[in-house]
């Protein structure tokens, strides 16, 4: 990936400034339309991740959660874009238990082809393409090369810290669940993406900023991140927003 330091060092500075606010305790919580909360962490990171990336790539358009609403008629044209969620697991965040992150995804053609995660309390950075895999660092570490665990029995699944489900529960019914892990925000991604779980599933919506980059990660760590019926799921819809989906180490699915 082209300024590939850059774009970690990026994501690591953005999550500094979220530390920076997350030890103040000076959150300023507000509610957004869809009754989700914003703070100033959420408003900080993104001016940063904005700025950075349009110095880095001026003619690559960017979707950010916390950024201005692009209209369909503008993006349906677009075959490359930044999809951003400056911190995602804003409720985390403000219950203090450290799982947040922050995600930086590279759309082409409607599918994550590049991404970041970077957790700040843990200052563990997550990344890949799936033209040189899946890799973890700490800042100014060696990277350390990632797989998915493609075991056949005794399963891991992990499941959302705040967004749990009955249809969830209904999905890892017929797999061989041995063990469930609950965390928040994409580390959920990051988890089946470096073998630490084998399969996730979300029931019910999300937006694609919340997805982006775990499902390239993900991907490039040899798994799958596909809907209900086993289609990939796709970017930059009409509505950019994700109905139910999987995440798998490989495809443990009885009807498959």
């Amino acid at each position: 990936m082209k300024y590939l330091d850059q774009l970690l060092d990026l994501s690591v500075q953005a999550g500094h400034a979220i530390m920076e606010i997350y030890r103040s305790g000076n959150f300023d919580v507000q509610t957004k339309d869809d009754n989700s909360p914003l703070t100033r962490a959420d408003k900080a990171s993104h001016r940063l991740i904005k700025a950075g990336l349009y110095d880095l790539f001026p003619d690559i358009p960017l979707i950010s959660e916390e950024g201005r609403d692009q209209p369909f008629e503008q993006r349906q044209s677009w075959s490359q874009f930044w999809l951003v969620d400056p911190l995602d697991g804003t409720k985390e965040f403000i219950k203090r238990n450290g799982e947040f992150t922050v995600n930086i995804a590279l759309i082409q053609d409607r599918q994550p082809v590049f991404g970041i995660i970077y957790a700040p309390v843990w200052d563990m950075l997550y990344y890949g393409d799936k033209e040189t895999g899946a890799f973890k660092a700490r800042p100014g570490d060696n990277a350390i090369a990632i797989r998915v665990d493609t075991r056949e029995s005794g399963l891991i699944a992990v499941k959302s810290r705040s967004h749990a489900s009955a249809e969830e529960e209904a999905f890892f019914n017929p797999l061989d669940i041995a063990d469930v892990i609950s965390v928040g925000s994409s580390l959920k991604f990051c988890m089946v993406a470096e073998g630490r779980a084998q399969v996730y599933y979300r029931h019910g919506p999300t937006w694609e900023w919340d997805t982006a980059a775990g499902h390239a990660i993900v991907n490039a760590a040899g798994g799958l991140v596909a809907i209900p019926g086993g289609h990939p799921l796709q970017y930059n819809k009409e509505v950019i927003k994700n109905g139910s989906f999987y995440v798998m180490s490989k495809n443990y699915l009885p009807s498959a």
